[in-house]
């Protein structure tokens, strides 16, 4: 079990990471802090249970996606919304944050599931079964969800894939 003082050390070392991972599954900044912050607090509150420091990591994952799933089931919430017409991307991008921006932009458009097994897969480099451990689903699930959402992505980047999101192959 943590002492306080080793939970405000995993606190320190984790937080920015784990907003992070957040923010590419919310796209907003604010949502994402709200998350994160939520994760922590009920990890925090789990801390009795949990034995080893390794299950702490892997806890605070899942219970951020799974604040993530709830929070985004929630009808009061701020909904993407589906519109007819792509945003101009003026061809593939030359520059590093204009890529950053336009993957953020069509991750947006993915759907939850496929998006956090996206995010998990290539942000957190998490293997298949990581990702299903921290998913709490089957390994099938994880690799047709995955791919799934590259298809996603690949459809809403149009030329630009090509040179942002991975072709075939395994990926760990």
């Amino acid at each position: 079990m943590l002492t306080d003082v080793e939970f405000a050390a995993m606190f320190s070392g984790r937080a920015i990471a784990l907003r992070r991972t957040a923010y590419l599954l919310c796209g907003d900044w604010h949502r994402a802090e709200d998350l994160t912050q939520t994760a922590f607090v009920k990890c925090y509150a789990a801390l009795g249970r949990l034995r080893e420091p390794a299950a702490v990591d892997a806890y605070l994952r899942a219970t951020l996606l799974h604040t993530y799933f709830d929070d985004d089931k929630r009808a009061w919430r701020r909904r993407e919304r589906a519109t007819d017409q792509l945003p101009e991307t003026g061809g593939t991008p030359s520059d590093p944050l204009e890529d950053r921006l336009l993957m953020l932009e069509a991750l947006a458009a993915v759907p939850p599931r496929q998006r956090a097994c996206l995010v998990l897969r290539f942000y957190d480099d998490l293997s298949v079964e990581e990702t299903a451990a921290a998913l709490e689903c089957s390994v099938g699930t994880v690799k047709s969800n995955t791919a799934r959402g590259l298809d996603a992505l690949r459809r809403v980047l149009g030329d630009a894939a090509h040179d942002l999101v991975p072709t075939g192959g395994t990926h760990r």
